[in-house]
This record gives structure tokens, C-alpha cells and sequence, in this order.
């Protein structure tokens, strides 16, 4: 059963992110060394997953022995908008931010792949990367990933934070996701439209369609109940997509499930109020570093 919920009492994050539609780069101003930096950290890699060449931004400021999180992106769009709170988890942990295949920078197949098959091929990633486990943070449909991959990868997944997870049984439909979509458009950074526009054009709005029908035909909540591994829930007040009755609802399904609610979040959490995310994921993972670190 899910722990209690509870909100977030964060300060207001500084002013996020803004992108360059010239690059995967992203400029932030967190809170989390000072000033404006450039995501210098980050850098690409490919890995060939199975059959599939997957681009990947790797952070090792925190150095080759620091605990590894993923974090894996959502709907249409490449890793690059969740660039703002990966560095700051960059700076206690070593961050991997792989495009997905069709997505991104990563190679495209000639067919959308199911939802198991993008599941199938982060698990093939994480042999290729020579990750044996991880912690993992997604948004969005990216949730859904990574609830398959702990449902049918198990030992892949130490912890999980589950960020505006996807579909809300109470409107898995185009038309209501589309309208929810829309409303949470204005609550975001406005720069984050011009990294969605990229990357929606760079997979092609048929791979977008078809993937949009897999995140519809996918119910999450059927799958939790059998899902052991920690997973925090995490949804912004501010979010119309994924109401906090819903994002509720899939807390109490997890066998170690918490809720946690962030005031002043919309949507993509990672990218308009990175920092207000980050404190609240950060101890999480570092409880897994504990828990390790005393049962070893």
C-alpha cells in the first residue's frame, strides 16, 4: 500500500530552462552551482541496443563509481527537455538520458515500436551501456516505459520515480488527452514549445500518431499491483493531464508506492520547475544509496 500523500513545500524555483533550437543543449539557472551555465556535463554517446543505434547524453561529473539514474523521456520528444533537472541530479549521481528508438537523435525504425518494444529495447540499452540495474526517473509516457520495464524487467529497476504519469483511465481518449495538452501548454516554459516542435518533426508526426495510440491502448494501472521495486509518484498541482485523483489512484496500487505533490508543478515538471522536482527525488534516491550501502 502507498505511503500517506503529501505536498511538496519547495521554494519557488528559479527561472528553469530556455533551448537553442540549434542543439541539444539546454541553458538553466537552478539554484544548483549558481549563474548560468551551459550543460556542459552532458555528453552524446551511441549504444547499439539490439538492433537499434540509441543516442545517449551521459553525465560523470559526479564521477564512474557515483550511483546511475536514467531518465527516460515521453511522448514524441527526445531526452533533451529533461536536461534541466539531469544536471542537477548530475551532480550526486552519474546521469544517462537515452533517446528511445524513433526518437531524437537515436536511429528510426521503418515501424513504430509497440510499447513493450521500447521497453524491450531500454532493456537491450542497459546491457549495451553495461548497466546491470539503475534508478530511474520518467515523465509522461516515459512512466509507462519504465512501469513495463519493472513489470517484465524486473532486475533493471532498483527505484522509479514516476513523474505526470500517463494515461488517466478517466480520459484515455485522443480528443481528452489533446484538450488536457492544450491547457497545460501555457502553464509551461514557453521555450519548452520549441524543443516539443523539434523533436515532434525530427520522429515524424506518423511515428508520433502511432505512438500516441500505444500510450492510450496501455493501461499502467493494471500493471503496478505486480511492480515490487520503490516507485514515487509525482504529479504538479498545476497539471491538467494527470490530476492528482489519478496520480493518487497509481500510488496506492504499488506494493511500495508514495504520492507526492508538487504546488507549483504543471506538466513536465522536469523542465518548467526542475529544482522544485529535484528536492523531492533526490532524497528518494539517496534512501536506495543507504539501503544498499547497509545491506551490503
Amino acid at each position: 500500500m502507498s505511503d500517506t500523500i503529501r505536498k511538496a513545500q519547495c521554494p519557488v524555483a528559479a527561472p528553469a530552462a530556455f533551448a537553442s533550437l540549434k542543439s541539444d543543449e539546454v541553458v538553466v539557472d537552478l539554484g544548483c552551482g549558481g549563474g548560468m551555465d551551459r550543460t556542459s556535463e552532458f555528453e552524446s554517446r551511441w549504444f547499439q541496443a539490439g538492433p537499434w543505434r540509441m543516442h545517449t547524453r551521459l553525465a560523470e561529473a559526479a564521477g564512474r563509481a557515483a550511483p546511475p539514474v536514467v531518465l527516460v523521456h515521453g511522448l514524441g520528444v527526445s531526452g533533451s527537455y529533461l536536461l534541466p533537472v539531469g544536471r542537477c541530479l548530475a551532480r550526486e549521481f552519474r546521469v544517462y538520458v537515452p533517446d528511445l528508438p524513433g526518437f531524437g537523435r537515436s536511429q528510426k525504425p521503418r515501424r513504430s515500436l509497440t510499447l513493450p518494444q521500447l521497453s524491450d529495447a531500454l532493456a537491450a540499452w542497459f546491457e549495451s551501456v553495461g548497466l546491470s540495474s539503475a534508478m530511474l526517473l520518467g515523465n509522461s509516457m516515459g512512466c509507462q516505459t519504465i512501469v513495463d520495464l519493472a513489470w517484465r524487467h524486473a532486475t533493471l529497476v532498483e527505484r522509479a520515480v514516476l513523474q505526470a504519469p500517463t494515461v488517466d483511465g478517466q480520459a484515455r481518449t485522443a480528443w481528452r488527452q489533446i484538450l488536457r495538452l492544450l491547457q497545460d501548454a501555457p502553464r509551461e516554459k514557453p521555450s519548452l514549445a520549441l524543443i516539443v516542435l523539434r523533436d515532434y518533426l525530427r520522429c515524424g508526426i506518423p511515428r508520433l500518431l502511432a505512438t500516441f495510440r500505444e500510450a492510450l491502448r496501455d493501461p499502467i494501472e493494471t500493471k503496478l499491483p505486480d511492480v515490487h521495486q520503490p516507485m514515487l509518484v509525482v504529479c504538479g498541482a498545476r497539471d491538467p493531464i494527470v490530476p492528482q485523483n489519478w496520480a493518487a489512484e497509481l500510488a496506492k496500487r504499488l506494493q511500495h508506492g508514495r504520492l507526492v505533490v508538487l504546488p507549483d508543478a504543471p506538466h513536465a515538471a522536469n523542465y518548467t520547475t526542475p529544482l522544485e522536482l529535484y528536492r523531492v527525488v533526490r532524497p528518494f534516491f539517496e534512501a536506495n544509496t543507504i539501503h544498499r550501502a547497509s545491506s551490503g
